[in-house]
Formats: structure tokens, sequence, C-alpha cells
């Protein structure tokens, strides 16, 4: 069942405190209301009902069978949250691109993400968050005519996890994925058979305080979140799997923002099967954020925002790119 679009005025939401071991962000906003022509839904899968919001460009028309982006938030975070997150920068782009936006929420806000921690419900009951988002991709294909060669996936943390996940184990379903702020799980990178090419952009930045730069133990505090492998064999993985035989001097983008402290440069693969290109975002003194985003901790907890680049165009502009049916 899918809900009206949400007009009403929303309280002072605030979160006054983390639950141990996020993977991770906290919201402290004033928010007035949604977001205009955001409308709120609900679908049952696996005897769950789920829930979810999306944004569709003015004056829509399932005649016109457009993309599909879904956006996957973070631990101890909503959907709405992402939105807030992003700055609402995807729903603009949805707006002038003419593509539909979904933000899915995860169970009690975490994704199962295969790192199968017993904290979170979601891992804990081994939550099957892959049926739950191959069910909103036929309901958006069925009901609001979306294009199925351009499906795309994106996530921020917890959500970039489960963005992997899905990569591993339904790639057929994507035209191409993009990543932030995490590398690949030890469990996901031993266990992810398919060799499906699938084009994927991943940015990270090497300062992040949570997700370390060359693989090991997440942390966020004292709190242990499971492991990952560094950012060299995400990135090795994805090109043998897909094939890709150039790889590209790092380029370094210009320094927009010097005030930020931050520097990006780009790693691209190419000559890859099926043009499934592999493309890295570094983010030099980058911490566990959004580039161009909100700063939704200080500095101390999650390091820095990197203002150079807009991580909603940047990859906007690489999945869209991309179709599944070439």
């Amino acid at each position: 069942m899918v809900g009206t679009k949400g007009r009403k005025v929303l309280v002072l939401i605030v979160m006054v405190a983390l639950l141990a071991g996020s993977l991770v962000y906290l919201r402290i906003w004033r928010t007035e209301r949604m977001y205009l022509d955001d409308l709120r839904g609900e679908i049952v899968v696996g005897g769950l009902k789920r829930t979810y919001i999306a944004h569709f460009p003015p004056n829509f028309s399932e005649d016109e069978h457009l993309p599909l982006l879904i956006v996957l938030h973070g631990g101890g975070g909503t959907g709405f949250d992402m939105e807030r997150l992003t700055r609402g920068g995807l729903n603009t782009l949805a707006e002038s691109e003419r593509f539909i936006v979904v933000y899915p929420d995860g169970i009690e806000r975490h994704w199962n993400d295969g790192r199968n921690l017993s904290r979170y419900r979601a891992q804990r009951e081994n939550i099957d968050d892959v049926a739950f988002i191959s069910a909103l991709i036929n309901l958006f294909v069925r009901t609001y005519g979306v294009n199925g060669s351009r499906v795309y996936v994106t996530g921020m943390s917890n959500g970039g996890l489960m963005t992997y996940r899905l990569a591993c184990e339904v790639p057929e379903r994507l035209a191409a994925v993009a990543v932030v702020g995490v590398s690949m799980s030890e469990n996901l990178y031993g266990n992810c058979s398919s060799r499906v090419p699938l084009p994927i952009l991943i940015t990270l930045g090497t300062d992040d305080p949570i997700v370390p730069w060359n693989g090991g133990e997440l942390r966020f505090g004292p709190v242990e979140l499971g492991r990952v492998v560094s950012i060299e064999k995400t990135v090795e993985y994805w090109a043998v799997r897909n094939g890709c035989t150039v790889m590209h001097e790092r380029e370094y983008l210009p320094d927009a923002d010097p005030e930020d402290g931050t520097r990006v440069w780009v790693e691209r693969y190419s000559n890859c099967s099926d043009g499934a290109d592999v493309v890295l975002y570094g983010v030099e003194g980058g911490g566990h954020t959004w580039p161009g985003g909100y700063q939704y901790l200080p500095q101390s907890i999650i390091g820095k925002t990197n203002r150079d680049i807009d991580a909603n165009e940047v990859i906007w502009k690489f999945l869209s790119s991309h179709s599944s049916d070439g």
C-alpha cells in the first residue's frame, strides 16, 4: 500500500543517544516538513512491513519509463535521514534529470549487510533485505513504469555495505552502483561468487575514523563492528571481476575549497567487460562523510567533509551513463 504525499509539519526530532556501534549517523535537525512531492509508502516482504520515501520529478508520467535510484542510509539512520544527509541534492537532481529516487528504511535503522553482527536485529534475525530491495524494484517497475534496465543503487556506510551485497547477489537487477564511506566487508569479500560485470563507483576518506583505509576492524569509539578489507583489495576485486585491463594514472581534482582540509583524487579502470568501469574517489583527509553533504556530527567524531565535489552530482553522472541493456 502506498501512502499519500506528506505535508504535515513535523516536530523537532532529536536523537539524544547513539545506539552502541551504529555505523553511523545521528540526526539533530529541526525538520519543518517532508520535502515537497515526497511520497511515503510501505510494502510487506517476508511478513514484515517495510517502509520507504519516494521522490518523483514534476509532472511525472509512468509512460516516461524513468530510471530508478535507490539510496540506502547508514546504520542508525532512516531514509529521511539520508535525504537530509545529501541536503536534498538527489531530489533536486531527480527533478532536473527526471528520475525517481527512493529512500528505504532498514529494520530498526540497520541493514543486513552480511557482517552477521548479533547486536542488530536486521543481522541477528537474518532479515532478507535483498528480497526487500528486489521487491521495491518490482513495485516501481510494475506500478510506476520504471525502466528496468536503468535501476541504480547507492549507499553510505552500512548502506554502502548493503549496496555491495546487492551487487554480489542480484547484479542482474542493477545497471550500476555507487558506494560511499566503506570498503567491502571480509565476509562478503570472501563469499561474493558472482562474476557478472557491474559498473561501480566507490568514494572513501583516507582519514575515516570508523572505516580503516587499509582494512581491519570497523570501530565507533570502543565498539567493534566487524572487519573490512582494504580499499585497495576492494577496488582490485571489482577491476578483476569486471575484466578491466587499463588503469589510468591518479588524477587530482581542483581544490575548490582549500579551507575544508581535504583533497580529492580519482583512479579509473577502463576497457572493462560490458563497459563496466570501476572508479575510486579518494578523499585525502576526508572522514566518514558524504562529500558536499551535511556535517552530521563534529569532526572530532566522524572527520572532515569534503567541499570540493558534490557526491550527489558525481554519483548520478556515473550511474546514469550506464544501462543494463547496453
